[in-house]
């Protein structure tokens, strides 16, 4: 510890800011992490209940001085629930005064940043406001996305952002013509529809990318050149700047439990899945974020149930669309009997990493969240796609597919809706039929990149190069 504090006296200052997203925290924490580990000193700035939601790992880095948590309270927002601090307290609809109060952070960021000595500041798209501060404080900025970048080049330059001709959600349905290489990779009318319903009128999203893009000195994504070369070599023409990643910052299962209660949980968890086969069971989650209708989320579930085989369904209580909250309304009446000698439905958390590493599990029916996608990917499992339809969960559905590493669940383009049979087929197809043999080998092989530690390492180095070669 002593080596490591002498360290910190001759490096960088480096504050991270994500979006109060669960989604973003913990990618924003594990980076924190690492770059501590590597003798920076670092700051995580967040709102309260944030900080202390945060994996039991942080209190240990917090007292072991390997990271100071500093808590910027939130303002009230007209609109906002008291003491809501994050998107997975709300609904979608609500989603635009979260970014109202986050905005609103404004003065007191730049009050600790003056009061710190701060060189770096890591920052997300939301808070667009943070590179022209940072500039003015003569601190460098990097934005950090937290998904890959083929995500990113589809979102395109910031003068597209900006000024471009996509100007309603129907634009979004057409692989955009900046695109160099062969792609698939657009959104589903549906899923654009829903997200406009999630963007600030008085600043969109767009804005908000445009800004952290031009602003910063370079970027950062989730991703690796093993990956996604051609994406990588894209966005570099597009926005002028390096783009540099950091690697799939793959989690670690010391980060997966938080205590006694949860070893408890996992031993239950652990007695189910040793009674199972090799590879039978699917695992079921959609995050802490995504919000469908009742309906769609009963028909996914008669999906399910048709589908013949053992799996593992993780309800949390994220509101349906209709605001109703609570697991009882996710499921349809009596599914948890007609379901329970093969299938267990588990509520609240649960420790994923663990989940997907057991040899019970052969496949993962995921909303398409990255970092969800990042993990099972890490232990080779073949992908059942059902795009949440936030953020770009469409374009990762259709990645994954393009890949050949999953297979994406029939829905209308418009309406997203679904049929019962066909995700009963294609669960099947993905975890035992014939036909899907080649994307659970393909799923298989791409563990290499995924789960390679080595190769996510070499991401990190390259990232801190740039980051001291800049600076110099």
């Amino acid at each position: 510890m002593e080596e490591l504090m002498m360290k910190k006296e001759n490096k960088f200052h480096i504050a991270l800011f994500p979006w109060l997203a669960y989604g973003h925290l913990l990618p924003y924490l594990e980076v924190s992490k690492l770059l501590a580990e590597k003798g920076y000193r670092v700051t995580f700035i967040s709102t309260p209940k944030n900080i202390r939601r945060l994996p039991k790992l942080h209190q240990a880095l917090s007292d072991s001085c390997l990271i100071n948590f500093v808590e910027l309270p939130l303002p009230e927002v007209d609109g906002l629930p008291n003491g809501v601090e994050s998107t997975a307290d709300i609904s979608i609809q609500k989603v635009p005064y979260l970014k109202k109060a986050y905005d609103m952070l404004q003065p007191s960021l730049i009050h600790f940043l003056q009061a710190s000595d701060v060189n770096w500041i890591i920052h997300d798209f939301v808070c667009y406001w943070v590179p022209q501060v940072a500039t003015q404080l003569g601190i460098n900025s990097i934005f950090f996305h937290i998904t890959n970048a083929t995500s990113l080049a589809f979102v395109g330059p910031p003068s597209e952002l900006t000024g471009g001709q996509r100007q309603k959600p129907e634009d979004f349905t057409v692989v955009p013509k900046w695109i160099d290489f062969p792609s698939n990779e657009a959104f589903k009318l549906h899923e654009m529809v829903s997200h406009w319903d999630c963007m600030d009128r008085d600043v969109a999203d767009f804005e908000r990318f445009a800004h952290a893009i031009q602003g910063c000195q370079f970027v950062t994504m989730r991703t690796c050149p093993k990956f996604e070369a051609d994406s990588l070599s894209l966005l570099q023409k597009l926005y002028g700047k390096p783009a540099v990643p950091i690697g799939f910052l793959p989690p670690h299962h010391s980060n997966s439990v938080q205590g006694d209660d949860d070893e408890i949980k996992w031993k239950t968890l652990k007695e189910w899945l040793d009674n199972n086969k090799h590879r039978s069971v699917f695992y079921i989650a959609f995050g802490t974020e995504v919000s469908l209708s009742r309906d769609m989320m009963h028909e996914l579930a008669y999906g399910i149930e048709k589908s013949r085989l053992p799996f593992i369904w993780v309800l949390n209580n994220r509101p349906l669309v209709e605001g109703l909250l609570g697991s009882d309304h996710i499921i349809p009446p009596e599914f948890e009997a007609q379901v329970s000698e093969r299938g267990l439905i588990w509520r609240g958390w649960a420790p994923q990493l663990r989940i997907l590493a057991h040899s019970s599990i052969g496949g993962f029916l995921t909303h398409c969240g990255w970092g969800s996608v990042i993990e099972a990917l890490g232990f080779g499992l073949p992908l059942i796609l059902f795009s949440g339809a936030s953020a770009d969960q469409g374009l990762i559905a259709r990645l994954m597919q393009e890949r050949g590493v999953g297979l994406e669940i029939p829905r209308d383009d418009k309406t997203g809706s679904f049929t019962s049979d066909s995700v009963a087929k294609l669960i099947r197809r993905v975890m035992v039929d014939q036909e899907g043999e080649s994307v659970r080998a393909n799923a298989w092989a791409i563990r290499d990149i995924f789960g390679n530690v080595e190769l996510n390492n070499r991401c990190l180095d390259e990232f801190i190069k740039c980051l001291e070669t800049f600076a110099a």
